[in-house]
């Protein structure tokens, strides 16, 4: 029986989203949030995504598919009338492999790893209309005078700014096979050439994905939350509940 489900979900994965649901076997209405939300902090992150969620029509669907994961704590608090669905993921790199499992067996064994995919990649460029990211909110725009800030600030700014990936060892691409994928996989092995840093491209799978809009909701990956309930983190291997 199809059942007709209103996805909210991160641009960055456009491509795929796209994808899951042209062969999904379920009606899916999508709308796409800002990938800027990851960086205007917690509460306001939380705050569009409840504002997204609150304007609903819960009269023409079933349920609600969140395609996030944790994100900071950015969903935290989200609730319903309408029962959501959120896949058991930190972030979503965890959408881009498959399986928490998968995720944490990777990061384990390759500590100070920044991922890349085509989706992040390809909207680099593009921040949040009418929104705030961190920096700003601090008050401090790119390329400004950190001087102003006092020498031993000024340095450290521009040491983290400027070089924003100089704690990490590694640099992983994940291709999902959607997109122009080898453009987007040369890019990053060529800047981990330039930066020193180790690459790896590795092959992703998106059945999260496929399975939100299906309704294959185990719950080992999946968190079905009840109308009125809302998210919590657990801070242990379910990562969410309610």
């Amino acid at each position: 029986m199809k059942e007709r489900y209103k996805l909210i979900g991160c641009e960055i994965m456009f491509r795929e989203i796209c994808q899951c649901a042209a062969q999904s076997k379920n009606i899916i209405d999508i709308e796409f949030l800002d990938k800027g939300l990851h960086d205007i902090g917690e509460k306001a992150m939380s705050a569009a995504l409840q504002k997204a969620i609150d304007n609903v029509n819960t009269e023409k669907y079933k349920a609600i598919l969140l395609c996030y994961g944790l994100c900071n704590y950015g969903v935290k608090g989200l609730r319903a009338r309408l029962p959501i669905i959120i896949p058991k993921a930190h972030d979503c790199i965890t959408l881009f492999m498959g399986s928490k499992e998968t995720y944490k067996e990777y990061f384990d064994n390759n500590p100070g790893t920044f991922f890349h995919t085509s989706g992040w990649l390809e909207r680099a460029d593009f921040g949040i209309e009418g929104e705030e990211n961190v920096m700003s909110q601090l008050g401090i725009q790119p390329g400004e005078d950190y001087s102003q800030y006092g020498e031993e600030n000024a340095e450290y700014l521009r040491e983290i700014l400027g070089n924003w990936i100089g704690n990490y060892k590694k640099q992983t691409f994940i291709d999902t096979g959607i997109g122009d994928s080898v453009k987007y996989e040369e890019m990053v092995k060529a800047d981990a050439k330039v930066r020193g840093l180790e690459y790896e491209g590795i092959k992703g799978n998106i059945r999260l994905i496929q399975e939100l809009m299906d309704g294959e909701w185990n719950s080992e990956d999946f968190l079905v939350v009840p109308p009125g309930k809302e998210i919590v983190a657990t801070h242990d291997n379910c990562i969410m509940s309610y």
